[in-house]
């Protein structure tokens, strides 16, 4: 991991937006698939927006009705249960995508067992990864509160993740940082920082569109960030009233967060992660995602 002191040169690389790295990973499947078929993204539906009534089996055949292309799932402690699952969805033709990790338990906790524990977790998910073929595990990775200072939550949190680098390298799985409520990383030059700082191709921005609404355009943070971003959550959020909206009836300007898209080169996976619901609900979803981000 890089000093933290960033130089005036590579502020002006932070700025700009420039890329961690330039090689591709070689098990990014499903980006070379959506090239192939000349697909600008690929439509993918958070696990938990399924009904939880339904077995996987009609779960994924129901994602695939409802015109999704994949699955982000999650980990499971069990790798043969994660490879039935895995398999399943494949044969319903919505194949998992990547699994959530989600928020790190330790969170503001220093106690060494307590984050040794969270770290070996975290590795085992992305073990499980690999055993699926998946090629990202989000992470949230810190957060700060009245107690845990923002500095501690930079510093501690870039050491947690940056034992995980090896085992990334290892399963050929990028941790995917996701930016959220968690008062960290308020600004996309930070959170470019943030990933220079520790200089691996093996941990990108699993960037949100829709957590940005709040205080910020989603636009600027695709252009600041640029090639550092993995993956894409798609949701939409209404300042006034404070709340969440479907895809479109929010304050994301559609228009020119795609035409950010566009200028750093995106494609590949773009996943909702809105409230869950019914097939109608569902399939509304998809067809919103295809008129607003220009899928079809």
């Amino acid at each position: 991991m890089n000093d933290n002191r960033v130089g005036r040169r590579k502020f002006l690389k932070i700025s700009a937006g420039a890329a961690v790295g330039s090689s591709l990973l070689s098990n990014f499947g499903q980006t070379i698939k959506a090239k192939e078929e000349k697909k600008r993204f690929l439509k993918g539906v958070k696990i938990g927006m399924l009904p939880k009534e339904l077995g996987d089996k009609d779960k994924f055949q129901l994602a695939r009705r409802c015109g999704f292309d994949g699955i982000d799932g999650k980990p499971m402690k069990d790798f043969t249960k994660a490879r039935e699952q895995a398999k399943i969805a494949r044969e319903a033709g919505c194949p998992l995508h990547g699994l959530v990790y989600g928020w790190w338990p330790p969170f503001t906790d220093t106690t060494e067992s307590v984050v040794q524990k969270s770290v070996d977790d975290m590795k085992k998910a992305l073990y499980c990864a690999r055993e699926v073929n998946v090629d990202t595990v989000l992470l949230v990775p810190t957060r700060v509160t009245e107690e845990f200072g923002y500095a501690e939550a930079y510093k501690r949190s870039q050491e947690y993740v940056a034992k995980l680098i090896p085992t990334a390298e290892e399963t050929g799985v990028v941790i995917g940082l996701e930016n959220v409520w968690n008062k960290f990383l308020l600004s996309p030059l930070e959170f470019a920082r943030y990933l220079d700082e520790l200089d691996s191709k093996w941990v990108r921005a699993y960037f949100d569109i829709g957590n940005v609404i709040i205080e910020s355009y989603a636009q600027h943070w695709i252009r600041t960030l640029g090639k550092r971003i993995i993956k894409l959550d798609v949701k939409d959020f209404k300042r006034k009233g404070y709340k969440w909206e479907n895809l479109g009836e929010g304050d994301v300007n559609w228009p020119e967060v795609c035409k950010a898209l566009d200028e750093i080169g995106y494609s590949g996976w773009a996943t909702a992660e809105l409230r869950g619901g019914d097939e109608a609900y569902l399939t509304d979803v998809a067809q919103r995602m295809d008129r607003l981000m220009g899928i079809k």
